[in-house]
């Protein structure tokens, strides 16, 4: 552990405390209360509605910050005057400066428009007004998150966003009295560059935490300034209190994490017990140094991976194991790979047809895993893959993580809510309060709920404002349950930290230098929207009921007349009930008739449409389907073309670098595939046969992904009818094309 990074920490905590208390209280740094309720002055609009609004408030920006210029020790000289300003180099250089801004402008006009009505590819959409101001603002004083030295107060709005990343997550934060008479456990996150940054550095503090104990064995074994704590017990993941130095390596390897993430200090009340030091700050502080460099030297962090396992892995003959689903993000080998880990120790587990992780194959792996002394580093679940929005039963791997505790085995549970994570807001997960806020918005199923409530329970979380937080980039996150966890993955710089008295969040995770903008941004528009069903909680219900209805539409878009069909991945209801085929026709009229061909206002006056339209879709907002096409009345059997169909329709409607018309693309999507490496075999030839298609290969689908919440509710009426006369114009010429 870090002993330095600790006293840093506490000490500007202590500095915070007192800088805040003489604040009068409208200045006071906070991120508290239930938000404004209005949802339209949130964005810029689709068409750029609230123009002025933010011209307004960027401007104020640019003259706060230049005003702060001229006022810093005024008696200064101004450098440049209007005489400089009137030179012919000046003059020259300043038209160079707009004619290159505005050939960059026009370049840029033939950018993706995210924020229109018919983006629906990649998971972006408008960012909201106060994220983009924050960031701006934010910018203008190029604060570095590296060092609060470099960053006074974007530093301390890091603190704050990571305590309420905390909490919208389910993540209860206690006050110092709890902390210190209950000795509650308390959280912490923080800003990353990205999703993939914090799945690494989560990965990285697993494998540190996972050998840890041996680390302190050996120092407890071998260090004489640590004799007094040399027979200190632990508790094992069965109950039963053991020594320390007396167990074997097995049992080493599956001590419970927070048990182990309490050993520094256990080790320092042994010592104190026994009157090796006074109670005091100044003696505290060369204890812990003393204990950080006795463990250090044994740690895999200093030793690296081959050293310490040919030292202290010898009677463990396997590689550790990390258990991620099928739909992993392509971090985690990535994660693996860089950790020495070694990508092939992943363990893809395979998923059902919903796209969720399969836990009865998860218990055989864990299983195997446990029968053969293999170490099980961490297991991770995702809250929201990137392409079929599913949702990991993470309360089953929970639950399962304490059956096979009963059995010795302990793993780190990592959920990858990059995603999903902001769409907690529509649950309130700080008062566990699933009320629908207000209409036209839905809520996630009753099973998608349970697993966010578990959330709580789940050793890291990664969460992505710049995704559903809809934050410029770059705005990653990661959240700890124990924030001890952030100390196994902290390094210092002493060139920069001045040997370890500055303190800042930057020493923690894997990223330096990094925007204090990105913090800002990411604070006010937490501040102005706030993450609670009244805030983001609001705008996600609405892309959840707007990527339900755009689902009912795709569903019934094909008519038997038509010379193509369409299969949405995800199953009807009936479809799931094994119900016979006249009954799914039966359920898709229905959906025509009473969800396509009805206004907003109509459907969540009827309690039986808004059932049954719960259930349609995704768990949260993006759609995947597939089109195929008809020779006269028979289906395309030949996988190939059915493949080159959807290729087809996905290069009409999406830019390239050599395809940027945007004003000629009338609907924009994304598409990906299934393959059996990572899907199974099993799997893929499910959805083939969904498709009637036959032959070898992976299947081609298109994604639709859903962020407008203004998409059903405009003052003309829904913009979905357009976007699928778009789509199904598009389907026509494709065949046409492939046909020709």
């Amino acid at each position: 552990m870090n002993t330095q990074r600790k006293r840093a920490a506490e000490s500007f905590a202590k500095q915070l405390e007192q800088y805040l208390a003489q604040l009068p209280e409208h200045q006071l740094y906070s991120l508290k209360g239930d938000g404004t309720a209005s949802l339209e002055s949130w964005f810029l609009g689709p068409k750029a509605e609230n123009q002025e609004l933010f011209r307004s408030l960027a401007i104020q920006a640019i003259n706060e910050h230049c005003n702060d210029r001229r006022i810093y020790f005024k008696q200064d000289p101004e450098y440049i005057t209007e005489a400089v300003k009137e030179t012919e180099e000046y003059k020259e250089s300043v038209f160079e400066m707009k004619q290159q801004f505005e050939k960059l402008l026009n370049q840029l006009k033939l950018s993706v428009p995210f924020y229109g009505y018919r983006y629906h590819g990649h998971m972006n959409w408008d960012l909201t007004m106060p994220g983009l101001l924050g960031y701006f603002a934010g910018m203008l004083y190029n604060q570095n998150n590296v060092a609060a030295e470099a960053s006074p107060v974007t530093t301390i709005l890091e603190m704050l966003v990571g305590d309420d990343l905390c909490e919208m997550l389910g993540y209860y934060i206690p006050d110092k009295t709890e902390i210190i008479e209950k000795k509650k456990i308390r959280p912490w996150g923080h800003i990353t560059c990205d999703g993939t940054v914090a799945n690494i550095e989560g990965m990285w503090a697993a494998r540190n935490l996972k050998f840890y104990a041996i680390s302190v064995a050996e120092a407890l074994k071998n260090e004489s300034s640590l004799y007094n704590a040399k027979q200190m017990t632990v508790k094992l993941v069965n109950g039963r209190d053991e020594v320390l130095i007396e167990l074997d390596t097995w049992s080493l390897l599956n001590l419970k994490i927070d048990e182990l993430l309490s050993l520094p200090e256990r080790i320092k009340s042994h010592l104190k017990d026994d009157g090796v030091i006074n109670n005091n700050d100044e003696e505290d502080q060369k204890i812990e140094k003393i204990i950080n460099d006795c463990i250090e030297k044994y740690t895999i962090q200093f030793l690296g991976y081959n050293n310490f396992s040919k030292r202290y892995l010898k009677d463990i003959s396997h590689d550790p194991a990390i258990m991620i689903t099928a739909t992993m993000h392509y971090s985690f080998p990535k994660g693996a790979a860089i950790l020495g880990i070694g990508a092939s120790n992943i363990i893809s587990i395979p998923v059902d047809y919903d796209a969720r992780m399969n836990v009865n194959i998860l218990r055989q792996e864990l299983e195997e895993c446990l029968l053969k002394k293999r170490p099980v580093m961490m297991t991770v679940c995702v809250i929201g893959s990137t392409e079929e929005s599913a949702v990991d039963p993470l309360t089953e791997v929970i639950n399962l993580r304490e059956e096979y505790r009963s059995k010795g085995l302990e793993f780190w549970i990592h959920a990858d809510a990059a995603w999903g994570g902001y769409f907690a807001t529509t649950l309130n997960l700080r008062n566990d309060d699933s009320k629908m806020i207000e209409t036209p918005s839905l809520s996630m199923s009753e099973y998608v709920k349970k697993q966010y409530r578990s959330l709580k329970d789940a050793d890291s979380i990664t969460i992505d404002p710049h995704k559903a937080g809809y934050i410029p980039y770059p705005a990653g996150g990661l959240c700890y349950r124990n924030s001890s966890m952030r100390n196994l993955v902290s390094f210092t710089a002493p060139v920069v930290y001045h040997g370890g008295i500055d303190p800042t969040v930057g020493v923690y995770g894997i990223e330096g230098s990094k925007p204090g903008a990105a913090a800002a941004g990411v604070y006010l528009s937490h501040q102005v929207i706030r993450t609670t069903p009244r805030g983001y909680g609001k705008i996600l219900g609405k892309t959840i009921f707007n990527s339900k209805r755009l689902y009912a539409a795709i569903a019934t878009m094909a008519n038997d007349n038509d010379p193509y069909t369409v299969i949405p991945f995800h199953r009807l209801p009936s479809e799931k009930a094994n119900k016979p085929e006249s009954e799914i026709r039966e359920e898709l009229q229905f959906i025509r008739e009473n969800i396509v061909n009805k206004s907003n206002e109509e459907i969540i006056k009827d309690p039986k449409v808004m059932e049954l339209l719960c259930e349609l879709g995704s768990d949260q907002s993006i759609i995947p389907y597939i089109f195929n096409f008809k020779f006269e009345q028979n289906l395309n059997k030949d996988l190939n073309l059915m493949n080159e169909l959807n290729q087809t329709i996905f290069k009409m409607l999406s830019l390239s670098p050599d395809r940027t018309d945007v004003l000629k693309t009338p609907l924009l999507l994304t598409s990906s595939e299934f393959n059996s490496s990572g899907y199974g075999e099993d799997f893929v030839n499910w959805v083939k046969e969904r498709c009637g298609v036959e032959g070898e290969g992976s299947v081609t689908f298109l994604l639709s992904t859903t962020m407008n919440p203004f998409l059903t509710d405009t003052p003309k009426g829904s913009m979905i009818p357009t976007l699928i006369q778009s789509l199904r114009e598009t389907v026509i010429k494709a065949i046409d094309q492939i046909k020709n």
